[in-house]
């Protein structure tokens, strides 16, 4: 079904595995895309086999945090195929590490790509879509899937700078779609699993037979989400990978406590808090394990 016929869609980091996979799938579905990434040869491949398959893209490379590569995106979207209806944002990078071996620039890439390379993407596309909501003196058709991960849910312990520039991706998705919904921005977010050339060590060789993480297996979501279907659907998070779409709720109160006299002492808080804090050795509560055992196998271990 080719349920985005005349639609326009940007996706970042899309000369390989995920971002490959949704920009293969959403020109599947008629959607004319353009493409970007580092350049090289990967970009390029995408685009010709988009081509090879009678679909329509092209490829914007550059460093997706650069504010001229984002103006450049929408710019070849707006005047090479007449508007944008669709942003992807999936460019990203690993650098591991403790969070106490951690150098300065290991941190800042992977928060400058992730984090920084959403919002210079959402900063144009969001622009050019509230300047056509007021031409036109109502909502458009605005679509933002961002990229997020199970880590910012975790609190990898080695991922402290992925974990954390994820996290930020969440909140700008929900600050995004509160800020755009009167000019017809749907906004979500997903937590993908798939095993791509970022992710290939940790998870492991593929099995011989269909894989059960490949990169395909997210994209039906993305193009859902795209398409008019995700018109009711905004400020959502999903985790996504097989067979599974699992939409998350939001955080909740876990307990609440009240002064007595209207201004916490110390001893209050103590005996407060220490009805809830109780184990010896303390472990991190804020943290959500319930997406883990959705998948039967993941990182070649059952869950």
């Amino acid at each position: 079904m080719a349920t985005l016929d005349g639609r326009v869609a940007i996706v970042t980091g899309a000369g390989q595995g995920l971002g490959a996979a949704e920009a293969e799938a959403l020109a599947a579905a008629g959607a004319r895309m353009v493409l970007n990434d580092l350049p090289g040869p990967a970009l390029d491949a995408v685009v010709e086999r988009i081509r090879t398959a009678g679909g329509t893209a092209v490829a914007v490379p550059g460093d997706v945090a650069d504010m001229a590569t984002g103006e450049a995106l929408v710019k070849a979207a707006v005047d090479g195929f007449g508007g944008l209806d669709v942003l992807v944002n999936n460019a990203g990078v690993l650098r591991d590490r403790m969070i106490f071996s951690m150098s300065e620039q290991e941190w800042d890439t992977v928060v400058r790509v992730h984090l920084r390379g959403h919002f210079v993407t959402t900063r144009f596309a969001t622009a050019w879509w509230r300047d056509r909501s007021k031409d036109e003196g109502g909502p458009v058709y605005a679509r933002i899937v961002n990229t997020a991960s199970e880590a910012f849910l975790l609190g990898s312990a080695g991922q402290a700078n992925y974990a954390a520039a994820k996290g930020g991706i969440v909140s700008l998705t929900l600050a995004t779609a509160r800020g755009c919904a009167r000019h017809g921005v749907r906004v979500n977010a997903i937590c993908p699993r798939a095993r791509t050339g970022m992710t290939g060590d940790l998870m492991g060789a593929p099995p011989s037979g269909p894989d059960p993480m490949a990169p395909d297996r997210v994209a039906p979501l993305v193009v859902h989400l795209a398409g008019p279907s995700g018109a009711r659907i905004t400020g959502e998070v999903f985790v996504v990978h097989g067979d599974v779409v699992a939409l998350l709720g939001p955080p909740t109160v876990r307990a609440v406590f009240r002064a007595a006299t209207g201004t916490w002492t110390a001893p209050e808080l103590d005996a407060a808090l220490g009805t809830v804090f109780t184990a010896d050795p303390p472990r991190p509560g804020f943290v959500c394990e319930e997406t883990l055992p959705l998948a039967a196998t993941t990182f070649g271990e059952p869950s």
